[in-house]
């Protein structure tokens, strides 16, 4: 996944809770529970790609920042809708 983009931490622990919930709910099998999970898990999809920016430390108290390429917006003062970047 883009958001967590080499850092191994994060994925191991994104893959982990991601099986956790899939076990927790394996013997589900009311439609509407496992469409409103897959909902849920979309919906988290969704907040991590738009929400989440990843950061490294490189010194004391310094961080670098890692925006992906689909997050830059062109910063048009006044503009009540960014437009993307060409």
């Amino acid at each position: 996944m883009a958001v967590f983009k080499d850092d191994e931490r994060a994925l191991t622990a994104a893959r982990s809770k991601i099986n956790e919930e899939f076990r927790k709910n394996k013997q589900e099998s009311s439609e509407e529970n496992i469409i409103e999970m897959i909902k849920m898990g979309s919906d988290v999809e969704a907040v991590l790609r738009t929400g989440v920016l990843q950061m490294e430390h490189v010194g004391d108290k310094k961080l670098l920042l890692r925006p992906r390429e689909d997050l830059l917006l062109e910063n048009v003062p006044f503009c009540d809708q960014p437009r993307k970047k060409s």
